[in-house]
């Protein structure tokens, strides 16, 4: 008997699965690869090989910190050689002191003057054409490129001896930076208003005054008082070719040995420096009618006078109206429907009271700056026979006894020293100018600390602490450079403080909302942001180093400022156009390679 086994329905076949996406190979293939361009590769590269160079720089300039404290000893006999600090006399102090503001005051005057054309021919929204722009970029270029010490030397042979050299010298060197910046102003105006001034038939010079001036001039303002602070400082250097004034006198004492004297006038100029930084956020309330928002020493005193002022002027708006009536209504002064014209008039009020004082104030500051200098106007006339002879003498470039590598040599040296005090100074500008940002700092107290310190170091001129230097530890590049790079610590820190401070704060809010730490904050968020203006102050500073140590070279500091001093001393001229047109080229390099890694790593 068989056995029929009943075999069980075949399934139907399942219908196949749909197709799900590879995650893993989906993903990588549709995700967009991230391609580094050339160009890239080779700024970063650059920015390499320059840390390099400042490291080496750095090793080569022979600071050691067992040597600085070796060196202490000597110190101690030079103070106690120096004993105790004297000044000029009162009104020779007084007299020195004026004239030195007043030479300062006018050489920036007369810069921010010629430089209102230059930037509006520099302006890519305002210039006539491509070549104007480029005529207008080099002018800017030049005249930073070329130290005011040596146009001091050129303006000495053409004119009287007297102020109107510093001022000239003063002058024209600052054209560079103020015209830069008042350019950069123009580019970022609204062009709405010029736009519907152009419209209505305005012309160029309507569009100028009515629809870019009042945009840019707070700008203005604050960039040629800040450019009024550098020169203050920088004219103690010109007192070392025969400028008159506080730095003329120190360059007397310090050549004397009468260091006690020496020391003296620096602690006035340093005084002064800081008296110039109050007086400049005054003037900036002043003129611009509103409060100071800086966090420098100068703005936080003219806040605290004039908040206290306002404090005590709503105390008593508040007890007047408590002793009154508070239910009676306040009468609000109309004027006639007729009298068209009188309300129409601006009446005197207390704020245009102050303004006008303060105008006529800075009018008669001008003035008597202008007469305490004793300009010789009848120079301005006479001094065009002098053009061709002295433009022989420095013209063509040539050197002189000393061998092209000797020079060149030192011209190396001097980069060497810039470099070196750049990477000295950012390294400590980045800590102290981040606890200097309100954004970054832990706490009020720290930020006002930190602000202190760069506006103590901003305010002692390099040159006083490069002879200091000199003195203790001996010539050198190792005062040069680390003289360099204490007061690169004040300008870079108080940039770099600036620019976190304008940083957006969303992505830090965003951080914080999601419990990251104050570093994380600062890692993720602040330091990414303002890596660009990091890198850009940066090249400045190396920039504006470069001609520092040129100066720093005259008073022993190392590098081709001793030949450029000697050559200048021995009426050697052609030597001296042949070590500008060194320093020029090794600006325009810099400036180029600054341009260039803004735009890669923007």
């Amino acid at each position: 008997m068989s056995t029929i086994t009943a075999s069980a329905p075949a399934p139907a076949p399942a219908s196949p699965p749909p197709l799900a996406p590879r995650p893993d190979r989906s993903i990588a293939e549709r995700a967009p690869k991230r391609v580094v361009s050339p160009e890239r590769v080779a700024a970063a590269s650059t920015l390499l090989v320059i840390v390099g160079l400042a490291v080496v720089a750095v090793a080569e300039s022979g600071i050691s910190l067992p040597g600085m404290i070796e060196s202490w000893s000597h110190a101690e006999r030079f103070f106690a050689r120096v004993g105790p600090i004297t000044f000029p006399e009162p009104a020779e102090l007084l007299y020195l002191t004026a004239l030195t503001v007043g030479l300062v005051l006018c050489g920036t005057l007369l810069a921010a003057v010629i430089s209102v054309p230059v930037a509006y021919i520099a302006a890519s929204n305002t210039t006539p054409g491509p070549a104007w722009r480029a005529v207008g970029r080099f002018i800017t270029v030049l005249t930073r490129a070329v130290p005011d010490v040596v146009l001091a030397m050129v303006f000495v042979l053409m004119f009287s001896i007297g102020s109107l050299p510093g001022i000239l010298a003063i002058g024209i060197h600052s054209i560079g930076m103020i015209s830069k910046l008042f350019a950069d102003a123009i580019e970022q105006i609204d062009e709405g208003p010029r736009m519907a001034i152009r419209a209505a038939g305005g012309s160029k010079f309507q569009q100028f005054t009515s629809g870019i001036l009042p945009q840019v001039l707070p700008s203005w303002v604050a960039t040629v008082l800040h450019r009024n602070d550098i020169n203050l400082r920088g004219s103690v250097v010109l007192g070392y070719v025969g400028v008159a004034g506080l730095g003329l006198e120190m360059s007397y004492a310090f050549k004397s040995l009468n260091y006690s004297l020496g020391l003296g006038i620096a602690l006035v100029i340093f005084a002064l420096c800081v008296a110039m930084e109050i007086v400049s956020s005054v003037v900036r309330r002043a003129m611009l009618g509103s409060q100071p928002s800086g966090r420098g020493l100068g703005d936080r005193v003219v806040r605290g006078v004039t908040g206290a002022r306002a404090a005590r002027t709503t105390r008593r708006a508040d007890a007047a109206r408590a002793g009154g009536s508070a239910s009676a209504p306040t009468p609000v002064p109309t004027a006639a429907a007729g009298d068209l014209e009188a309300a129409l008039r601006r009446p005197w009020t207390g704020s245009r009271v102050r303004n006008t004082v303060w105008g006529w104030t800075a009018v008669a500051v001008v003035v008597g700056s202008v007469l305490i200098c004793d300009i010789h106007w009848g120079d301005l006339v006479t001094f065009w026979a002098k053009v061709p002879a002295v433009a022989a003498q420095f013209w063509p470039p040539s050197f002189g006894n000393y061998e092209p590598s000797t020079l060149f040599a030192a011209m190396g040296m001097t980069i060497g020293i810039a470099l070196a005090a750049t990477l000295l100074s950012f390294g400590f500008s980045v800590v102290i100018g981040s606890l200097a940002a309100r954004n970054v700092a832990p706490n009020g107290t720290a930020r006002s600390s930190m602000r202190l310190v760069l506006v103590i170091i901003r305010g002692v001129p390099e040159i006083i602490l490069a002879i200091v230097l000199i003195v203790i530890t001996g010539l050198g590049t190792q005062a040069g450079t680390l003289a360099l790079a204490f007061g690169g610590i004040g300008l870079l820190g108080k940039l770099i403080a600036d620019s976190f401070e304008e940083v957006a704060s969303g992505p830090e809010r965003a951080l914080r909302g999601a419990g990251a730490t104050r570093g994380q904050v600062y890692a993720s968020a602040t330091l990414p942001q303002g890596r660009r203006a990091l890198l850009g102050h940066s090249f400045y500073l190396l920039d504006s180093n470069i001609r520092c140590a040129t100066i720093l070279g005259i008073v022993g500091g190392g590098g081709v400022g001793y030949y450029l001093l000697n050559a200048g001393q021995g009426s050697h001229y052609a030597v001296v156009t042949t070590i500008v047109l060194m320093i020029l080229a090794t600006v325009l390099i810099i400036e180029g390679l600054a341009v260039w890694m803004r735009r890669v790593f923007r």
